[in-house]
């Protein structure tokens, strides 16, 4: 979204009229003592910014659709959508108008119960703002809604259309891209099929920030800025700041200013009629601390003015956090810096609704003539990304990125970033151990922070280096005055024992008035910082405001590009499926899928002509022609060529473009390739058996395991069966593995014979499931879980839960063309614990015998 947007004049107020009854229709259809749906009322929550939302909600209700809503007039203007949105501008959509939702439904994301109207699964498939293109009231009146998106998946210009004629029973609209920038066409790009999952679960961030449609820098601003959207207005007794938010990644496409992340306090300057404050985010003006910096603001060539900025020291031209925290304790202030970085007000102009490129315009001016504690926070005329390596390597804390047109927003916004490269915040100083134990000096300080709510304080570990003894004395005459007997933390919101409210430790409580800031290495699983150092007080920041941040800024890197030759190539004739969309398929479920395939040896199942041509098995890497995958040496297989592993998601699409349908692994890893980590049973059944025997014989299969104290995972074949997987620590060899197997089949087979067989062919199973055990021996391999099978319909192996078991369908339930669909709507995944499982076969061996 691009920052600053105004909000149209014309648009929701106008069409707000008789917005009360507009829910009716909404809320007569619906029993809100059963479903989960919101009976909010028109109004709901708004966006503080005032820029208009959308949200688009995929639903799989009797069939899929996607749900289109725009904001107006307090409530969502909906369209129902069968086929969903599309980019390009020849694939027009029916969308058809609905009733108007609640504003508190664009957060919406459940299950609506079934026999209650439109029972099925929703999720939040995008999200954003929305612009209008000229009168909306018109527009809707008239038929014609043209509009601008700014959403995680959908920009641009979008027009709404209405096709149906006065009278008909249903309000049809046709959805379409207007041709701009955004528009590709349907064959290149299938957002759906790209995207399919919540941006609620899966945020992506905003497509215009990410999108690789890299504006050209451009000069810091022209000597004349222009102000004209400034507004003519007295001078502000207060404002609030604006605040970052932290960056996971760097953001790829848009127009940003890149800053220096400044490692000082954080002061805004206001001056009136001479007289000079300097506030800190909590309120305190700390003008008197700094009188040489107060004396170079009063003679600016300004009588009254807003600015923003950060104070630092420098040590060999680089900001450093300690030195400003050791010069401010000595009171020797007058080598302190302050760099500026937005002008919010000036003479009479408020200018918060000017861009922000002309405001630091405005800004230099004001400085050129400044004195020598006053400097400009310069701007850097060079990728984001190789700043932000500079960075990193120079041991700066990292970059601010601002987008160029953001107007200033008081309270923390997405048009202003911080990207970190190191992992570093300020925590609350909940409590002390003493040096020796002895009174007079701090051995370790006891961290924490506020929950999201601010209500909870969370234990966050501790620090005990990054101080001298003058430092610990200091901080000791800090905290002593605000000891407590009682702990300050909430032990329910910790869910672990940190600290006992006992001291039996040492530990020593103060009220949690004071921050540090802390520079460290992780957050551990239990929420604690790891490898602390402490870098000074923040006496600038109320302990209120002290929330947990996420880790480090990663360098963002373009998307993977996905160009498929021959994409119309058929694959699948009975299902028409073509190589685009088994590429596709492979792309979309790559980080389900890495975890099955990395780091073992692989077999491809590859189709040349088709499923209906001749398949071919390659295990070995004489010939790939696949880049992306991991060759592994002979050397360490004597005698045995050179083993594959799909490692990466180009290695997966690059061998689903040399057309492999189907992806094998081995029961162990290339680092322990003589030692499984599984064992595999392969339900297959012969001709009679119907699918609620392979059910049954599923859930027997689990019962033995669990009797021999084996856990085991479930997942469809992609085929006629199911798999269950049984999770090992690798300890033992094939040979033991297999004899395992092998004894518990026919077991099975001995134990209830008119079930299960133990023998392979046709003849010995007719009626009867073959549990296939060899599939446990060395240099065998199973579909991996998310593999599609050269079968018609090309069904996928799913890993599912045992709950699902006697929901499943057949062990194909699941395609090419359908499992995304399916797994969009999953927000658990029934493996998370297989992982972490390691069993041995010590005790089931003893007892099978």
């Amino acid at each position: 979204m691009a920052a600053g947007r105004k909000r149209s004049s014309s648009a929701p107020e106008l069409i707000a009229a008789g917005a009360p009854e507009k829910l009716a229709r909404y809320r007569g259809k619906r029993n809100f003592e059963i479903t989960p749906e919101p009976a909010s009322k028109p109004g709901g929550t708004r966006r503080k910014s005032g820029l208009l939302s959308f949200v688009i909600q995929k639903h799989w209700a009797s069939r899929l659709h996607y749900d289109f809503r725009l904001e107006a007039g307090g409530v969502l203007l909906s369209w129902a959508v069968p086929k969903g949105p599309c980019y390009d501008p020849k694939a027009k959509r029916m969308a058809v108008h609905v009733e108007d939702h609640p504003l508190d439904y664009a957060s919406f994301e459940g299950t609506i119960p079934a026999k209650q109207y439109d029972a099925g699964d929703v999720i939040v498939w995008d999200r954003g703002t929305w612009e209008p293109v000229g009168d909306p009231v018109e527009g809707m009146t008239a038929g014609k809604l043209v509009f601008r998106l700014h959403g995680e998946k959908l920009a641009g210009l979008w027009e709404l259309v209405r096709i149906s004629k006065p009278g008909e029973k249903h309000d049809q609209w046709m959805l379409f891209k207007k041709r701009d920038e955004w528009a590709r066409p349907l064959s290149e790009y299938d957002v759906l099929k790209a995207l399919p999952d919540s941006v609620v679960t899966h945020p992506l961030g905003l497509i215009e920030e990410r999108e690789p449609k890299v504006v050209p820098p451009r000069a810091e601003s022209p000597v004349a800025p222009d102000l004209s959207t400034a507004a003519r207005a007295p001078l502000p007794a207060k404002i609030e700041p604006q605040l970052a938010t932290l960056a996971p990644s760097l953001p790829i496409g848009g127009d940003w200013i890149t800053e220096t992340k400044l490692d000082g306090y954080r002061l805004l300057a206001r001056i009136e009629g001479g007289e000079v404050r300097l506030l800190t985010r909590g309120g305190h003006n700390w003008a008197a601390k700094f009188p040489t910096l107060v004396g170079e603001l009063e003679a600016l060539e300004v009588s009254t003015a807003w600015l923003d900025g950060e104070i630092v020291m420098l040590t060999d031209g680089l900001p450093d956090f300690s030195a400003l925290q050791n010069a401010m304790d000595a009171r020797t202030s007058g080598d302190i810096v302050y760099f500026l970085f937005d002008l919010m007000y000036v003479d009479g102009e408020d200018l918060r609704r000017v861009p922000l490129w002309a405001r630091r315009a405005r800004l230099s001016q004001l400085l050129e003539s400044a004195g020598e504690h006053l400097r400009f926070s310069e701007a850097f005329d060079a990728p984001a990304a190789a700043m932000f390596e500079a960075a990193a390597s120079l041991g700066i804390e990292g970059l601010m990125l601002k987008r160029r047109d953001a107007h200033y927003e008081s309270g923390r916004t997405q048009t202003w970033l911080k990207a970190k490269a190191r992992l570093r915040q300020e925590l609350v100083i909940c409590g002390f151990t003493t040096r020796g134990g002895k009174d007079g000096e701090i051995g370790s300080l006891l961290l924490g922070y506020y929950d999201d709510d601010g209500a909870k304080l969370v234990g966050a570990g501790s620090v005990g280096t990054g101080w001298n003894a003058r430092t610990a004395r200091d901080l000791w005459e800090r905290l002593a005055p605000l000891e407590t007997r009682e702990s300050p933390y909430d032990v329910a919101v910790t869910g672990s024992r940190r600290w006992s409210r006992r001291a039996a430790g040492g530990e020593r409580w103060v009220r949690p008035q004071l921050v540090a800031e802390v520079e460290f290495a992780e957050w551990t699983a239990d929420g604690v910082v790891r490898q602390a150092l402490f870098k000074g007080l923040r006496l600038d920041k109320p302990a209120k405001t002290v929330a947990r941040e996420g880790g480090k800024t990663s360098a963002s890197e373009p998307p993977l590009a996905l160009k498929i030759t021959h994409p119309e190539r058929v694959v699948d004739p009975s299902a028409n499926i073509t190589k685009a969309d088994l590429v596709r398929y492979y792309a979309s479920v790559a980080e389900r899928m890495l975890p099955h395939l990395a780091d073992r040896p692989v077999a491809l199942v590859r189709d040349p002509a088709g499923i209906g041509g001749e398949l071919f098995f390659q295990k070995h890497a004489e010939r790939t022609g696949m880049p992306g995958l991991t060759i592994h040496d002979r050397a360490l297989w004597p005698d045995h060529p050179p083993l594959l592993s799909v490692d990466t998601e180009e290695a997966l699409i690059s061998a689903a473009q040399m057309n492999t349908v189907e992806f094998h692994t081995r029961n162990s890893t290339i680092r322990r390739i003589d030692r499984p980590d599984r064992v595999i049973f392969d339900l297959d059944p012969g001709e009679g058996v119907t699918w609620a025997h392979v059910q049954e014989a599923a859930m027997l299969v689990r019962t033995l395991l669990e009797e021999l104290d084996l856990k085991a995972w479930l997942k469809t074949s992609g085929g006629k069966g199911l798999h269950v997987v049984v999770p090992l620590a690798p300890r033992v060899g094939y040979d033991a593995v297999k004899a395992f197997s092998q004894t518990f089949v026919r077991h099975l087979a001995k134990t209830i014979p008119e079930r299960f067989s133990a023998t392979s062919g046709p003849s010995n199973r007719i009626k009867k499931i073959y549990v296939d055990y060899l599939r446990n021996g060395k240099g065998q391999t199973t579909a991996a879980a998310f593999s599609a099978r050269a079968r018609p319909g090309m069904g996928v192996s799913m890993p599912v839960s045992w709950e699902q078991l006697f929901e499943l369908k057949s062990g194909s339930q699941w395609g090419v063309q359908t499992a995304r669909e399916y797994l969009s709507f999953q927000s658990a995944d029934p493996w998370s614990d297989y992982w972490s499982t390691a069993q041995t076969l010590t005790v089931a061996t003893k007892l099978l015998k």
